[in-house]
This record gives C-alpha cells, sequence and structure tokens, in this order.
C-alpha cells in the first residue's frame, strides 16, 4: 500500500496534466458535459483536484534559477564561483552576489511567472468548484477545499509580496480578453494576504496526519500568517510582533504533535515524511517528480568525483559551496557545522581517497577547504558543500527528500525573535537555547544563551574576502544581530535567509567575500522587463 506521500504525489502529478486540459478547454461546452456526466468526485478525490495548484510550490522554489536561489545567492551564506568546469554562465551568479541584477534576470522572471502560475491555477479550481464544474456534493468539503486553495493562493502572494512588493492582486479566473490587471502597493498585498488567511483558516482542517501531509491545514495557515506578522515592518511599514507571538502560540499550543525532532538531520533526510517537525513540506520523489530540475542541489554543489562517493546515477556540476566567511561564524563543537556542510577529505563509497579531476589539483586529494579565492576564480577543493539534505545512496539528479517549507523550529525561532523585539530577551533566550540543545549534544552548556546573548551584534565578520580586496566591518553594529546569526546557523540552505538578513538592516548595509554594501532599494528585486512590457498598467520598482 503506498503511502500518503506517494499517493498526494501521484495525484499531483497527474493533476498537471488535468489542468491544462481544464484550462485550454473551459469555454467549451461539451468539455462542462463530461465533467458533469462522467464524473462526481468524491472527498477523496479532492486532494487529486487541488494537487496541481500545490505543484508551482516545488517548481518556483526549487527549478532552476528560482526563488531559492534569489534568496540564498543574493545572502551571505552561499555563492557559485567560477569553477574549472565553468559556472560563469554570462556572469549571472556574480550579478546575483553582488546585487548588480536586472529585470531581465532568471531569478527575476522565472519567481514572477512560476508563482503567477500557482495563483492561476488556484483561481482555476476554485472557479472550477464554485460554478460546479467540478460537482462536488458535500457542500462542507467545498467550502473547505475552496477555503485551502485561498489559503495556498496566499501563499503564493507571500512570495510575490517579498520578492517584489508592488504586484497585481488576481481572484478570478474568467477573466475578458486583454485584460489588464493594477498593480497594487505593497502594504496593500501585505494586507490582502493576512485577510484570505485569518477568513479561511477555521475551515481547513485541524488534522495532523497523512490526510494532510503536505497540504494546508490550520496550523500550516497559523505559521504562514505567523509569519507574514514576523515581517510586518518590511511589507506595511506597521511591525505585528505581539500577533505574530499569538499565532506562534496557537501552534506551539495545538496537542497537534509538533515537536523538535531529536536530531536535526531527521527533518532533511531522504524519507522524512514522517518527521514531527515538518508543518508543511513539498513533496518529492524522483519515480513521480521527475522533472529535470526537480531538487538537485547535490548535483549543483558537489565536484564530479562525489559520485563515486554516493554512487549516484549521474555526476555533479561541481558550482555552489559556503561563503567561507559564514562557516567560520559557527561554534567548532556545533553539530550542525559538521552534519550540514560536506567538507574535508572526499572518499568513495568503498572508502578509497577521492582525487580531485579538474583545474589544477587534478590528481591531487580532493579535500574541501574552507577557502575560496574569489567570485571570479576557484579550484575543485574550494569551498565546502551544501550537505543539510540527505544524499541517498544511488540518487538521481532528483532528490526525494520533502522539502520542509514551514517547521516546528520555526514557529519556536519567529516566537523568540518576538518576545526579544518586545523587550523580552530572557524568554526568548530560553526558546533559542531549546532550538540549539540538539546542536551540542556532547557539550550542552555550549547550548545555553542568556537575554544579554541575543542583545548583542552578530558574530559574521563581516566585510570583503578575496584576492581583489579585504576589508574588515564585523558585526557589532547589527541589532539583534546574535539572533540573526542563530538564524543562519539553524535554517541555512532553506531558501530564506536573504529575507532575515533584510529584516535585520543587513542586506545591503553589509559586505562579505566578493560583495560590497549595495542601495537600499535592493531589499526587492525589479518587476520583470517584459511584464511591464505586456501590462501598461504596472510600474517598475524603485531604483530599477
Amino acid at each position: 500500500m503506498k503511502s500518503n506521500k506517494q499517493l498526494f504525489k501521484i495525484l499531483a502529478a497527474a493533476t498537471v496534466l488535468v489542468s491544462v486540459c481544464a484550462c485550454t478547454k473551459l469555454k467549451d461546452k461539451s468539455y462542462d458535459t463530461i465533467i458533469s456526466n462522467q464524473f462526481s468526485p468524491t472527498n477523496s478525490d479532492l486532494a487529486a483536484l487541488t494537487g496541481a495548484a500545490y505543484v508551482n510550490w516545488r517548481q518556483t522554489l526549487l527549478w532552476w534559477d528560482g526563488l531559492w536561489r534569489a534568496e540564498e545567492l543574493s545572502a551571505d551564506q552561499e555563492v557559485i564561483p567560477a569553477r574549472p568546469n565553468g559556472w560563469v554562465d554570462g556572469g549571472v551568479y556574480k550579478r546575483i552576489h553582488q546585487h548588480a541584477w536586472t529585470a531581465d534576470e532568471g531569478v527575476v522572471v522565472n519567481t514572477w511567472s512560476r508563482t503567477y502560475g500557482g495563483i492561476t491555477n488556484c483561481n482555476r479550481v476554485i472557479y472550477q468548484l464554485e460554478n460546479n464544474l467540478i460537482p462536488v456534493t458535500d457542500s462542507s468539503a467545498k467550502d473547505a477545499t475552496i477555503a485551502e486553495l485561498k489559503v495556498l493562493r496566499a501563499s503564493y502572494y507571500y512570495i510575490l509580496c517579498d520578492m517584489f512588493g508592488n504586484v497585481p492582486i488576481v481572484t478570478q479566473f474568467d477573466l475578458p480578453d486583454g485584460f489588464l490587471p493594477e498593480q497594487s502597493a505593497r502594504k496593500e498585498v501585505y494586507d490582502f494576504i493576512v485577510k484570505e488567511i485569518t477568513d479561511n483558516i477555521t475551515l481547513l482542517s485541524d488534522k495532523n496526519d497523512q490526510t494532510t501531509y503536505g497540504k494546508f491545514n490550520q496550523w500550516a495557515a497559523h505559521t504562514l500568517l505567523a509569519k507574514m506578522y514576523l515581517n510586518a515592518e518590511v511589507y506595511s511599514g506597521t511591525p505585528e510582533w505581539e500577533k505574530c507571538i499569538q499565532e506562534c502560540d496557537a501552534v506551539i499550543n495545538s496537542g497537534a504533535g509538533f515537536m523538535l525532532e531529536p536530531d536535526q538531520k531527521n527533518v532533511f533526510k531522504t524519507e522524512n515524511q514522517n518527521s514531527k517537525e515538518i508543518i508543511f513540506a513539498l513533496p518529492l520523489d524522483d519515480k513521480y517528480v521527475t522533472d529535470w530540475n526537480a531538487f538537485d542541489l547535490h548535483m549543483q554543489t558537489l565536484e564530479p568525483e562525489n559520485q563515486a562517493t554516493y554512487n549516484l546515477m549521474s555526476a555533479p556540476w561541481g558550482g555552489m559551496c559556503a561563503i567561507p566567511q559564514f562557516i567560520s561564524s559557527f561554534d567548532a563543537n556545533d553539530s550542525r557545522l559538521k552534519n550540514n556542510w560536506i567538507q574535508g577529505q572526499q572518499y568513495a563509497s568503498d572508502g578509497s581517497i577521492l582525487l580531485a579531476g579538474l583545474g589544477s589539483y587534478t590528481g591531487k586529494p580532493l579535500i574541501y577547504v574552507n577557502e575560496v579565492p574569489s567570485i571570479d576564480y576557484s579550484e575543485a577543493v574550494h569551498g565546502f558543500r551544501l550537505g543539510k539534505f540527505e544524499i541517498a545512496m544511488g540518487a538521481a539528479v532528483q532528490l526525494s527528500n520533502d522539502f520542509p517549507l514551514l517547521r516546528y523550529a520555526d514557529v519556536l525561532m519567529m516566537k523568540a525573535e518576538a518576545l526579544l523585539r518586545t523587550g523580552h530577551a530572557d524568554e526568548a533566550a530560553a526558546i533559542v537555547t531549546q532550538v540549539r540543545q540538539r546542536a551540542f549534544p556532547n557539550d550542552p552548556s555550549k547550548a545555553t544563551v542568556t537575554g544579554a546573548d541575543l542583545m548583542k551584534g552578530s558574530t559574521y565578520d563581516y566585510g570583503l574576502r578575496s584576492t581583489d580586496a579585504t576589508t574588515h566591518e564585523g558585526g557589532a553594529d547589527i541589532q539583534y544581530g546574535r539572533f540573526l546569526d542563530e538564524l543562519g546557523w539553524e535554517f541555512d540552505q532553506e531558501g530564506r535567509r536573504r529575507q532575515d538578513m533584510i529584516r535585520f538592516g543587513a542586506f545591503t548595509t553589509k559586505s562579505w567575500f566578493s560583495h560590497t554594501a549595495s542601495d537600499a532599494a535592493k531589499i526587492l528585486f525589479p518587476i520583470p522587463r517584459n511584464e511591464i512590457e505586456k501590462n501598461s498598467n504596472l510600474k517598475q520598482n524603485p531604483g530599477y
């Protein structure tokens, strides 16, 4: 019997094909008749009907040059330097690193179009349900499904609000030919998202089991709402720390069984669908999700020789690595440093030493070191590699780990940050200590932090660090910078660092590696040029 994880993936994949037909034939009368006469869905069919609308989240986040890269490569933890086998690609990765992106950049265009693709899918299924093109006789199940789709749609607008700020809000599917949506201000988008979640949250399932895995139930919605309130000051100009705490408490006190895993690696292993820490995940399985860039961080980061380490089906491409300054910010005894970053001498699965096969280190031991000379030059050995998500033996280009988009550690840390910012530093420290405890199993005293610790600046040694230039800025001037450090150590590689840095005022004010401080306007990405050319109602974000 297939697990619900596998079933959800199969249904979602199948629904992609159904959605294409539905979208292109929606106004065909014969299509109406076929649906009405030949398809009478039950409650168990509703997951398949909504599945296509969820697929876009994975595509937006993980497909090539999408949201993950926009959030991580623009920040201070990961970089793609030039390698002996390439990875220059017209300078795109350097532009992202140096905040020199354009309105034509892949991360800009793709994140916009893929996210609006998810919104269109939500609008389509809502339209079909509301107009009985998909006949659902159980009115309560119908209402719950529409509510779920509206919250899912709100999650897509959360991406757009965070990335672009000023975007059109479109909630209809049956739009007239030539329709050009009006642009909304960032605060209007923020208000819309909050209202959509709060209006629909009580209609969502309160279960936390296989029937709600990979879907928006009440607890995923509360977590998303907490994240909106956490960033409210950035999005709307008004902080909402108390509301953030309330939403976090709704999850903490839910009785739904969420808890920290005793080992953080359990959240990111290949078969992680039963993790008690995951609140909302993007289900993946290489048997059913076979698009080329479905989830390929291991291919983007490991050297080709590491194929022998994991007996991979294809040789990795050897590009992305950690920024050395970030790695140096870790306590040497923090298990997350060892467990989440691939480092040191590399071995084949039989234990034999691997030798580098590219560049000037060809024939020498492949030893990953915490050094990267420049974004314009690096060798096979330079930089620790991404390894937070388990790389299964024999893995394909697509990993089968579910991506934990919302997890319980995030709820705890959101509450802690809100407490810290409202004058409750000691209470915040108790929560941070709770999260840190599993990272120091052999030295529990190092897990403890105090309120005074969290009031300090960052330990990150900011400043330029490459063969081109060296400067020293430090992080002492970042308010609550130690808490930003804690977020970095716990959530690296999870596609969120840019957002955290913006909230702490560090994203455009600090230098790191080959990146110098940038213009304050870079807290938003530009509206894609092609979208402005298509829609005269759109105005470009300031600074572009």
